[in-house]
């Protein structure tokens, strides 16, 4: 069984894969995971903070 990964792990992971930086070998320990909970919740918080942040900053861009 896959040791359970810390959350900065995991951060490092969603950040990784969200730039196409990560690599074959960190991919792989990811998938050998026993839980995709984890992921899903970083994943889904950094999407929210995407999006808020361009919003923002379209907000503040066009008066």
């Amino acid at each position: 069984m896959a040791e359970k990964p810390g959350w900065l792990n995991v951060v490092q992971s969603v950040l990784a894969s969200a730039f196409g930086v990560q690599s074959q070998k960190k991919y792989q320990q990811d998938f050998n995971q026993t839980t995709i909970a984890p992921y899903l919740i970083v994943g889904v918080v950094f999407v929210v903070l995407l999006v808020a942040g361009l919003v923002l900053l379209v907000k503040w861009l066009v008066p």
